[in-house]
């Protein structure tokens, strides 16, 4: 097919806080040298910012070194955290741990309550009055190599599609953007991620990838209600021992209230829906009141890569590098990967015009990890990289006091010589059907407690119904054989937004794809049990479009 090729100095993939921050640092490098290169954003969302989904405290480390003016610039920080909770939870009580037992790195003081999709606009402000082009409303849907193997860019998603792949009236065909080095930081689990990791084997000397999903309601509450400044986390109730995952709730300002609630996806049990224990955690008996009388504004939810150190992958490729979340810098035992995303995309931002400078192109930028090895971002996630697996490796009790245990040695120097292994990917950790108890969720009350399908609605996703189906299956009569007979289709409840149900048909039990539904968190290419779902781009543009999120 015929394609229009535009050709860029550097291509980054994604308009996150990583991609973002990449760009900049290069226009800012590029203008103290008197440089001239040319830099492209494709963002897959409708708008900058429109897929951005976190809690989220920020903490400005990383902004104040990439633009130290961002507060007379009006960056959109304007929630300073003030008061720090951490509490234990039962069926029906609160136990708060006072502030001097925690690890300092669990310190919130001196981050931002922020919406970080209002963050990533007005980074793109910032970026474009440099000079950098971003087009929203575009996938890159595939990997151009040249005739040496490396990367040469990425193709967009063809437009006007029908369900069929065959073309419509208004049929577009996807460009062809070609770039001497191409970023990708697409976020957790990206298309073109897990295609540059087997082309050129980026995980072979990492352990296995683990990942949560993470779920988010924004609310406005009644002003007496309102503590602009409060974080509040929580874990315990309503997960068991076994299954990792906890709470956040943070007073922003204007009487909003962000909650979420995280699960981490090696969870066994088949019958568990991360979703529903999100909206049951609400209904504690120390939580609802904050909700009683206010009105939920909008609801999301995503993958978050929780691996660690020891699951980040070789980061460059020949001809680019992988940045941000689509790496996995997330800090697990802070919740926080802002930082470190930026930052990582600044690191590569300074190899990327180091090796334009020297004239080269296309080849490694080695300089990238060895800065990443040498930065802070180490270091914050080298004293944290035995927390998630401890909890793996001990449950959630055990493994949260080994946890603080080393922490707070972290705080005195201290590092322990070990480092704990992932061991198994969350796809191979259920168990059968028959082998766990069913968990009866109570009907949502429409208040406090809500169903899927109300909360997809208002989370703004909208997809062309008639294009083709982003989610494959690849085998339809495993998923029957394996999802549905041996684990009860588990894709019916890990899914936060009803895409996967079972449908009865003459020849029996089938599964069926809700994919306009999908608000592309893509747990489904993560959890499946036997890798048989893989998440694609759709057209660009298409997917939820999350205000304030």
């Amino acid at each position: 097919m015929a394609r229009d090729v535009m050709e860029y100095d550097v291509l980054i993939v994604g308009a996150g806080p990583a991609g973002l921050s990449a760009a900049i640092r290069i226009k800012q490098l590029a203008a103290l040298a008197n440089q001239e290169i040319s830099v492209c954003i494709l963002e897959k969302g409708a708008e900058v910012g429109a897929h951005i989904l976190s809690g989220a405290v920020i903490d400005p480390i990383a902004l104040d070194e990439l633009i130290p003016d961002w507060k007379a610039l009006g960056a959109p920080l304007k929630t300073p955290v003030t008061t720090d909770h951490f509490m234990l939870l039962d069926e029906d009580q609160a136990f708060r741990i006072p502030n001097p037992l925690l690890p300092p790195l669990m310190n919130n003081h001196g981050a931002y309550i922020v919406s970080l999709g209002n963050v990533c606009r007005w980074l793109a402000e910032q970026a474009e009055g440099l000079g950098v082009e971003i087009y929203p409303g575009f996938t890159a849907a595939d990997v151009l190599y040249h005739e040496n193997s490396a990367v040469k860019g990425v193709v967009t998603g063809d437009m006007g599609l029908d369900k069929n792949g065959k073309q419509k009236a208004d049929f577009a065909p996807g460009m062809a953007l070609h770039a001497k080095y191409t970023l990708i930081g697409e976020g957790v689990r990206g298309s073109l991620t897990k295609m540059l990791e087997a082309q050129f084997n980026l995980r072979d000397q990492a352990d296995t990838q683990k990942y949560g999903i993470g779920f988010k309601e924004l609310w406005q509450v009644a002003p007496g209600q309102h503590q602009p400044g409060l974080v509040s986390h929580s874990q315990g109730w309503p997960l068991d021992n076994s299954t990792g995952g906890g709470s956040f709730i943070y007073h922003l300002e204007d009487n909003q209230v962000a909650v979420g609630f995280v699960v981490h996806l090696n969870y066994s049990n088949p019958h568990l829906s991360p979703f529903d224990e999100f909206q049951r955690f609400k209904t504690h008996p120390s939580i609802r009141g904050l909700f009683e009388g206010g009105k939920r504004l909008s609801y999301g939810a995503r993958a978050i890569s929780e691996g660690g150190l020891q699951s980040i992958p070789e980061l460059t490729f020949p001809g680019g590098a992988l940045i941000g979340c689509a790496a996995g810098f997330l800090n697990v035992p802070r919740i926080k990967g802002t930082h470190n995303a930026m930052k990582s995309g600044m690191l590569a931002a300074d190899a990327v015009v180091n090796a334009l400078a020297a004239g080269r192109s296309s080849d490694e930028l080695v300089a990238y990890p060895a800065a990443i090895k040498a930065s802070w971002v180490w270091q914050d996630l080298d004293k944290v990289r035995n927390i998630k697996p401890a909890l793996s490796k001990f449950g959630n009790v055990f493994g949260s006091m080994y946890g603080g245990f080393e922490m707070w040695l972290a705080s005195f120097g201290v590092r322990l010589p070990w480092t704990f292994s992932h061991k198994k990917p969350d796809h191979a950790c259920l168990k059968p059907a028959n082998e766990c108890s069913p968990i009866n969720y109570p009907k949502p009350d429409g208040k406090i407690s809500f169903d899927k399908l109300s909360s997809v609605y208002i989370s703004n996703v909208n997809h062309e119904e008639n294009q083709p189906c982003h989610l494959h299956l690849a085998d339809i009569e495993l998923a029957i054989k394996v999802n549905i007979a041996l684990y009860n289709s588990p894709e019916s409840r890990y899914c936060p937004a009803g895409v996967y149900e079972v449908i009865q048909t003459d020849t029996g039990p089938r599964p069926h794809i809700n994919a306009q539904n999908c608000i592309h968190c893509k747990t489904c290419d993560i959890k499946d049990p036997t890798q048989n779902i893989t998440w694609t781009t759709p057209e660009g543009g298409g997917g939820p479009n999350y205000p304030n999120m």
